[in-house]
């Protein structure tokens, strides 16, 4: 993920006065849009929390709570996704534009928001049309119409485009912006000149533009969401007469499914955690159990990981809660920085089963497969994969040298241990909550969100409110640019359906030799290749409904097969050269990419050594769900 794209400079563009006046209109916008964002996000949190009291606790459930949520976040996933494109933030592949001369990725940085603003010019009739077709649908609790919840759409990619716009303006010289322009239009116009050619192509058409064009932009850099977005939109239009309408009420129908909105709510728990001290306090007790043992500070890194990752939710704010405390620590007793980030990026995809994992609650929003299953099933998996990596640990630091380490006296370990343990109680609070019915995965973050303000408030005595702002707009960005993913990538599953891909890839996957083994097998392989290029997210959302129903069929239990293909899917996400969780873990660490390379490959063996474990045993998926 290009979380924190950067600005490239403009030598050449004049500092004229249209410009700052087209920097003041993006900036005043932007405020806006991230105030409105910000307010938002906590009446969604009030909502549900309230929902959750006036059922569990007064027993008289709001019938509208749900409804209104539902609409406040489309609206915060829309105004989420401007904000990640303002700041340059939505997900994409950076591997080949990293490694180009500057010229050539200035030239390749102007196309990606060239392509973003063509998608979202011929996007935006469609999208008011939705919104006016919306107007005849009434919400059964609030009985308001629903373009009230629809424009959303056309609001969102309107001020995307206009973002897009200033963003080409503010960060790329005259010459490839006006070059980026030209050729994308180019390739548009040569694309609609070959629609009647494309036609009686038939199914080679897929390949064409769920292969050529999104390849061809993710490898240019351009956002995911917007280059799965410009080739469903091409095969769609030039080669079905499928109105337009229909794709943005796919997309709506993406990004409205209701569980999803535990994603922005677990990100915002896990920027809360960071604040309070919560994570600080479990990795000090980590260190004072294992710090004296040789290798005992990888052991920390691998145990906070698995503890964070069980109340964050998001990898790149649990890599962000532990990076900073252990590194230095770990570097004075002389491990390697390369070693450091490769194990990071490693655990980043050894937790990827952890409850409230996001990649989870997005395979039981697009799968049908319960969350509370899933959060139950996750937790073993990962545990199996963590001691494949200390394996690789034990072997890498027999011989380390701890002559100058002190270790903790029993009673300061009993003390840290006790700081830690309201901060420890909180992945068992959520899940607690969940299996037990107080809440549903979605309103549980709420209860993590209240557990974790008064805890920092009261126990660690760590609230920053003056941090709150940029962790509610942060938050709100990190939503937009994961939900528009979601929401683009059932667009183009649906288009895929549609055009019988799924019912050819259905026979195909249900040929191949070995029964459900086989089925196992080539599942790894290719979630493997996924997830390097496509991320957890979109790779789920494309595939997952069309595979989930064929491994129920070969005979492989919904949770095992989730447990499965999200590890595969880590392994490719976390580990180089395409990989952009690696480079995410690098970014964090400080740490060039280059140094991680000679030790990454240990722990990559150690993880598929712990996915066959867990893909050859059932058990440890699907052993305690009842």
């Amino acid at each position: 993920m290009d979380s924190h794209a950067v600005a490239l400079p403009a030598p050449g563009l004049p500092a004229s006065a249209a410009i700052r006046l087209g920097q003041a209109i993006e900036t005043a916008i932007g405020a806006v849009v991230e105030a409105v964002a910000a307010v938002i996000l906590v009446a969604e949190i009030i909502i549900l929390g309230a929902g959750v009291i006036a059922r569990y606790v007064l027993h008289a459930p709001l019938v509208w709570s749900d409804e209104l949520a539902s609409i406040l976040f489309l609206w915060l996933s829309m105004l989420g996704a401007v904000i990640a494109l303002r700041r340059g933030e939505h997900m994409r592949m950076t591997g080949i534009v990293a490694r180009v001369t500057p010229q050539t990725r200035a030239l390749l940085e102007a196309v990606a928001l060239a392509a973003s603003i063509a998608i979202l010019l011929l996007m935006l009739p469609h999208a008011i049309e939705y919104t006016q077709e919306e107007s005849f649908v009434v919400t059964p609790a609030l009985e308001i119409v629903n373009s009230w919840r629809a424009a959303a759409i056309p609001t969102g990619i309107a001020l995307m485009l206009l973002a897009a716009v200033l963003r080409l303006v503010r960060t790329t010289a005259l010459r490839p912006a006006l070059v980026a322009v030209a050729l994308t239009a180019l390739l548009i116009a040569l694309f609609w000149a070959a629609g009647p050619m494309l036609k009686p192509l038939g199914k080679l058409n897929l390949v064409i533009f769920f292969v050529g064009v999104v390849g061809f932009n993710v490898f240019a850099g351009v956002p995911i969401a917007f280059s799965f977005a410009l080739a469903t939109f091409g095969y769609l239009s030039l080669t079905t007469s499928t109105p337009m309408l229909v794709m943005v009420g796919r997309l709506d129908e993406g990004m409205g499914h209701l569980v999803l909105l535990a994603v922005p709510l677990f990100i915002f728990l896990g920027s809360l955690i960071g604040m309070t001290g919560m994570a600080t306090a479990m990795i000090q007790c980590l260190s004072a159990l294992l710090g004296h043992v040789r290798g005992g500070l990888s052991y920390v890194l691998i145990g906070a990981m698995y503890l964070v990752s069980g109340i964050s939710g998001s990898k790149i704010a649990d890599m962000a809660a532990i990076a900073p405390v252990l590194f230095p620590e770990m570097q004075k007793r002389g491990a390697k920085p390369g070693d450091l980030v490769a194990l990071l990026s490693a655990t980043g995809a050894q937790t990827e089963t952890i409850p409230p994992s996001i990649v989870l609650i997005t395979i039981g929003s697009v799968t049908g497969v319960s969350i509370a299953a899933l959060f139950t099933g996750g937790l073993l998996p990962a545990l199996v994969l963590g001691v494949a990596l200390c394996a690789v640990v034990w072997w890498r630091y027999r011989n380390e040298d701890l002559s100058h380490v002190v270790r903790q006296s029993w009673r300061e370990t009993g003390y840290l241990a006790l700081i830690a343990l309201p901060a420890i109680a909180l992945p068992f609070v959520i899940r607690f909550a969940v299996v037990e019915g107080v809440a549903t995965a979605t309103e549980v973050s709420t209860i993590g969100i209240a557990y974790a303000v008064i805890v920092g408030l009261l126990v660690y005595r760590q609230f920053d409110w003056r941090r709150l702002p940029a962790i509610l707009v942060e938050t709100a960005a990190l939503t937009g640019a994961i939900v528009f993913i979601i929401g683009c990538a059932t667009a183009m599953a649906w288009g895929l359906t549609q055009s019988g891909f799924s019912k050819n890839l259905a026979d195909a996957m249900a040929a191949i030799p070995g029964g459900a083994w086989g089925f196992l097998a080539i599942s790894i392989l290719a979630f493997v290749i996924l997830g390097s290029i496509l991320e957890g997210i979109p790779a789920i959302v494309l595939f997952g409904p069309l595979l989930f129903p064929i491994a129920k069929q070969a005979g492989v239990h919904e949770v095992h097969y989730a447990m499965v293909v999200i590890f595969a899917m880590g392994v490719g996400l976390f580990s180089p050269p395409f990989g952009v969780g690696y480079y995410g873990a690098c970014a964090i660490s400080k740490i060039n990419p280059d140094e991680g390379l000679r030790y990454i490959w240990a722990y990559v063996l150690a993880l598929l050594a712990g996915l066959i474990v867990v893909a050859a045993v059932p058990w440890i998926s699907i052993g305690f769900l009842n």
